[in-house]
């Protein structure tokens, strides 16, 4: 699974993947989206952030999801 735009690096916000070039962890942005912020409500609030950026968060979740099911059956 590699995802151009989201970075794990232990020395940013202690390896949590984040939005490559910011500080903003793919968490947030999805906890974000899943208030019901739009993308551009997202965007407004992080301004380094661009739509494909939350597409990429989310991207990069269903990605870690469908590895987590194989791990686990």
């Amino acid at each position: 699974m590699r995802h151009e735009r989201i970075e794990i690096n232990p020395a940013i916000m202690g390896g949590k993947p984040v939005i490559r070039g910011t500080r903003v962890p793919v968490e947030l942005v999805l906890r974000e989206l899943g208030a019901g912020m739009t993308t551009e409500a997202i965007i407004a609030e992080h301004p380094r952030l661009t739509p494909d950026d939350v597409r990429a968060a989310q991207a990069f979740a269903a990605d870690y999801l469908a590895d987590e099911d194989i791990i686990y059956r």
